[in-house]
């Protein structure tokens, strides 16, 4: 992904100033090679080369990721013979582009909306484009995060991983210290998250949200009631997969899980991206 890409990935109507930002920014850093990459015998990455490990012995989860746009459940279908699953052909889409509008869309019922949370969530989609967060240049929380289409770079560190995020230049903070849970935080964008290990996977659990989040463009609601749990693993070199179980009574009459895959990004770096600077798009926006 190009710079201009990136800048104009988060644009909400394509202008021809952003068609001429297209070109490759090659004193940006955005094409360094990454050190360290395994490589096969032709020279080339070795994805499926075993993750990295920390002087502690532990996956390490350091470096530039984004979606995969191939989850766990596309993996079957791929093993099987077929390039996508049924409900990618039949809409074009791929199943992680998909949770970024629909986090619950791959469960077999849905999300279990309780009846407030689905006649909110009728009212966002009707408001579409003009109260979401990333239209409003808001923070994304935590799930919105994990399925947005921009760079996030992981940096892993004795008692600390922070993830840093191209949108916004938005950070969040995974302590691994030993620290307890905060009983009564002052509710945040990405809420308070506190980590361990059980064997290679990460066992993150994170409170401490706002009452008004999205989980998702398509306005499936988060409450400040809502628990969220991570198990996060490193498979591979090339990928991550995190696994990600919502709590949240207000909102939902039941937990619910889903699993994100993220692929590693090679030879790039974060870009600076302001969603507000110069923005002349949104003035323009109508509910119908």
């Amino acid at each position: 992904m190009n710079s201009g890409f990136r800048v104009c990935a988060g644009a909400m109507i394509v202008s021809a100033a952003c068609l001429l930002l297209v070109s490759p920014a090659v004193a940006q850093w955005l094409h360094y090679p990454t050190a360290g990459v395994p490589k096969n015998k032709d020279g080339k990455p070795n994805l499926d080369a075993p993750a990295p490990r920390t002087a502690d012995g532990k996956p390490d989860f350091s470096g530039m990721w984004v979606p995969a746009y191939i989850s766990p459940r596309e993996a079957q279908f791929l093993a099987a013979g077929t390039s996508q699953s049924p409900a990618a052909r039949e809409t074009g889409d791929d199943e992680n582009a998909r949770e970024l509008g629909n986090i619950g869309w791959g469960l077999k019922d849905g999300l279990p909306f309780t009846p407030w949370a689905a006649e909110l969530r009728k009212t966002r989609i009707a408001q579409f484009r003009v109260d979401d967060p990333l239209t409003s240049c808001l923070p994304a929380g935590v799930v919105g995060t994990h399925t947005d289409l921009l760079y996030k770079k992981w940096i892993q560190v004795p008692g600390l991983i922070a993830i840093l995020s191209e949108r916004n230049a938005d950070y969040r903070q995974i302590f691994t210290d030993g620290r307890p849970m905060l009983e009564d935080p002052q509710p945040t964008w990405n809420g308070y998250s506190t980590g361990k290990w059980e064997g290679d996977t990460l066992v993150v659990h994170s409170n401490g949200f706002r009452d008004d989040g999205w989980l998702d463009r398509g306005g499936s609601p988060s409450t400040e009631s809502m628990k969220l749990t991570e198990r996060i693993r490193r498979p591979t070199y090339g990928r991550m997969e995190i696994e990600m179980t919502v709590d949240d009574p207000k909102a939902y009459t039941k937990p619910w899980t889903v699993t994100l895959a993220q692929k590693l990004a090679l030879n790039t770096e974060l870009l600076g991206y302001y969603c507000v600077e110069n923005e002349k798009d949104r003035k323009h926006l109508t509910r119908k």
